[in-house]
């Protein structure tokens, strides 16, 4: 049953990547399929970097693990506010609870602790400062494979952050309630997207920025937007749910509050039941 989570887990991330990628995850999954996770012997776990909690790392029944390191910019990588929005879908779905252990390697301690704060994120965390966890298990370099799910003998079941995809979101629920999370495949259109990049160009790091983009649906189906995931947590994206008929349109509102001054550039991810999804956005500027 794992090997099948696995090249489930292939198929679904595969289908909307180029064939090199393609080959890249046929490894991936190939040489993490079964791979048990190795824990340090001993796991410091906070809330908000602060008050110290009891958290047990070997339970029975499945769990997730994400480890983020610290390469580049680490509000964009946590994602916080998309992973309580996931933990509370799981805990509302599955029975029996379901451990969440986020290792984190800072290049800045207090920064984690801050990003933990202002996203009130009062999961425990493990602020992994010799980036232990990681030594022991050479993860992927690639953060969208560094987020696990294990079963009770900490072996891997599936790879893949569900937060950045929503194909990884159903695998990891179809894996935790047991198939009951499946839902019927919506059928296929064409969408064009009126833009591949937004400049935002210079402006105060104090002032926030807005641009609309233009979905149009070219195909024969109603176009769904499953999901739109941005880079960052300083880029907002505001759209309608609702279905866009053959030959209409939908308008994404993008939004970016610098969090300090620099030369930013981020990437918004549009997940749809298009032949071409995800479909990508670039989003570049300079908040002096």
């Amino acid at each position: 049953m794992r090997h099948f989570y696995l090249l489930l887990m292939l198929a679904f991330v595969s289908a909307c990547h180029q064939e090199s990628e393609k080959a890249q995850i046929a490894r991936l999954v190939k040489e993490w399929d079964g791979k048990e996770i190795l824990f340090p012997s001993r796991s410091v776990f906070t809330v908000q970097g602060r008050d110290t909690v009891d958290f047990a790392v070997s339970v029975p029944g499945y769990k997730v693990v994400s480890y983020v390191d610290s390469v580049g910019c680490t509000s964009c990588k946590l994602q916080l506010s998309r992973w309580k929005e996931f933990m509370q879908e799981v805990d509302s779905m599955v029975s029996a609870p379901v451990p969440f252990l986020f290792y984190f390697h800072p290049k800045d301690i207090r920064e984690l602790g801050y990003i933990t704060r202002s996203n009130a994120f009062a999961y425990p965390v493990c602020f992994d400062e010799t980036d232990e966890f990681n030594r022991l298990n050479r993860f992927p370099a690639d953060m969208t494979f560094q987020t696990f799910l294990l079963d009770s003998a900490n072996r891997v079941v599936a790879l893949g952050n569900p937060v950045h995809s929503p194909r990884v979101k159903e695998l990891y629920l179809k894996v935790l309630t047991g198939n009951k999370a499946v839902q019927a495949e919506t059928p296929m259109t064409e969408v064009r997207a009126d833009m591949t990049e937004i400049d935002f160009g210079s402006f105060p790091c104090s002032e926030r920025r807005e641009r609309t983009f233009t979905l149009t649906n070219t195909g024969r189906n109603v176009l769904v937007i499953h999901d739109v995931v941005p880079s960052c947590g300083c880029t907002k994206v505001e759209y309608s749910q609702e279905g866009i008929r053959p030959g209409k349109q939908a308008n994404l509102t993008v939004a970016y509050e610098a969090e300090k001054a620099e030369h930013f550039s981020k990437t918004i991810t549009v997940y749809c039941n298009a032949v071409n999804s995800p479909l990508r956005v670039k989003v570049t500027g300079h908040a002096e």
